[in-house]
C-alpha cells in the first residue's frame, strides 16, 4: 500500500489529502479549512459510461446532518474515480468560519487542484 500527501493553498484556505492506493481502490481523507474534521463520506464506483465514451461513477453519499463538505467529496471523489478507474472512497470536512462566496469557489478551487495532482502522480 502506497500513501500520497497532498496540500494546497495557504492559511484558512489551505486543504490537506491524503490518500491510500491499496491496490484495489483509494482511501482518500480530504481536511482543511479552520477546523478540519468529518462532514462527509462518500463512494464512488467507476464504470463504463452508457454512451460508450469513457468512464463515469456510480456514487453513494453519507453526509452529516448539516454538513455541506458532501459537495465536495462527491465531485473529487467521482473525478478521481472516473481518471483512475478505481473504487473511490472519500471522507471530508472542510470548514471555515462565516465564509463568503468567493472564500468557498477558492476551497473547492484548492481541493479540485488537489485531486488533479493525484491523479497525475497516480499515471506515474
Amino acid at each position: 500500500m502506497r500513501t500520497v500527501q497532498i496540500t494546497v493553498g495557504e492559511g484558512r484556505y489551505r486543504v490537506a489529502l491524503s490518500a491510500s492506493l491499496t491496490g484495489r481502490g483509494l482511501n482518500i481523507l480530504l481536511t482543511g479549512g479552520e477546523s478540519p474534521h468529518i462532514g462527509a463520506v462518500v463512494m464512488c464506483i467507476p464504470r463504463q459510461s452508457g454512451t460508450g465514451n469513457g468512464l463515469t461513477a456510480d456514487t453513494w453519499v453519507v453526509p452529516v446532518p448539516g454538513h455541506k463538505d458532501f459537495h465536495l467529496a462527491k465531485s473529487i471523489g467521482e473525478m478521481i474515480s472516473r481518471v483512475t478507474g478505481e473504487v473511490t472512497v472519500v471522507a471530508a470536512g472542510i470548514h471555515i468560519d462565516d465564509a463568503k462566496a468567493w472564500e468557498i469557489d477558492l476551497i473547492t478551487q484548492n481541493c479540485t487542484t488537489a485531486g488533479q495532482r493525484l491523479t497525475e502522480q497516480w499515471k506515474d
